[in-house]
């Protein structure tokens, strides 16, 4: 598998959406492919994408999860790949959940992500990233609140983690960089080692670029976060999303 490091920007290709959101939103493994190697050539170093059923649902089976790893690996050779792992997918089943990441253990690696997102809001972060790290699959910790910091602070797996996603989500554009900033000033206070990723969606999404760059930190963009430019402008597809947040962190 790839190194999966992000230097400066992933792309997050699809999240929930679907074509009703942004015509420009992938689904299948072939439009996975061509919207990562469009967005790799406007400046992305990672990838981060849902993938989905045959009836276009997201899905955490390894059969579904492996087509899309295999057609946007080899789309985009030696670019990082990383899957959600989110218990919405399961309809908040856990233990469900845990049965189909399991089943990566003993499947072929090639059709596995090089890392995958699990949130602390989420029931079971420890086990399951005990079950990715079997399948050798690093592992994205999603911080949302300082709650969740604390419990990666507490976690035995707070130190091993590839990054920390630190996800500000449900704030508006004048207070989500407080919010950040609060969340990052708990998770120094526990001195973790792993580096972090910041990065918002929607009303958030544009303002948490701009405090990623002058922060030094890594952040993402793509239609699982924006529909649209920082200044409400529209946007083609995942590259263009890219190209104008390269700029802004340029500035």
């Amino acid at each position: 598998m790839t190194e999966p490091l992000v230097r400066r920007i992933q792309v997050c290709l699809n999240g929930g959406r679907s074509a009703a959101d942004h015509p420009a939103v992938p689904i299948t493994p072939a439009q996975l492919a061509v919207s990562s190697q469009d967005a790799v050539a406007a400046g992305a170093d990672a990838i981060h994408l849902h993938p989905r059923r045959a009836d276009g649902q997201e899905s955490l089976a390894y059969a579904d999860i492996s087509a899309a790893v295999h057609a946007v690996r080899s789309a985009c050779p030696g670019t990082p790949i990383g899957v959600t792992t989110g218990l919405w997918i399961t309809d908040g089943d856990a233990a469900a959940r845990l049965r189909l990441i399991r089943g990566w253990i003993d499947a072929d690696p090639d059709g596995l992500p090089d890392y995958a997102s699990v949130n602390l809001s989420e029931p079971g972060f420890d086990d399951l990233t005990d079950i990715l790290h079997s399948a050798g699959v690093a592992v994205e910790a999603g911080v949302w609140s300082l709650a969740d910091a604390d419990r990666l602070g507490r976690s035995r797996h707070a130190q091993d983690v590839l990054r920390i996603l630190v996800e500000v989500i449900d704030f508006p554009a004048d207070t989500c960089e407080a919010e950040a900033d609060a969340i990052l000033d708990r998770l120094r206070a526990y001195a973790l080692r792993p580096p972090v990723l910041l990065h918002g969606e929607n009303s958030s999404a544009w303002p948490l670029i701009g405090r990623a760059g002058r922060l030094g930190l890594a952040t993402r963009i793509g239609l699982e976060d924006a529909l649209a430019g920082p200044d409400g402008d529209p946007v083609r597809d995942n590259a263009d999303l890219v190209r104008v947040a390269l700029a802004q962190l340029s500035r």
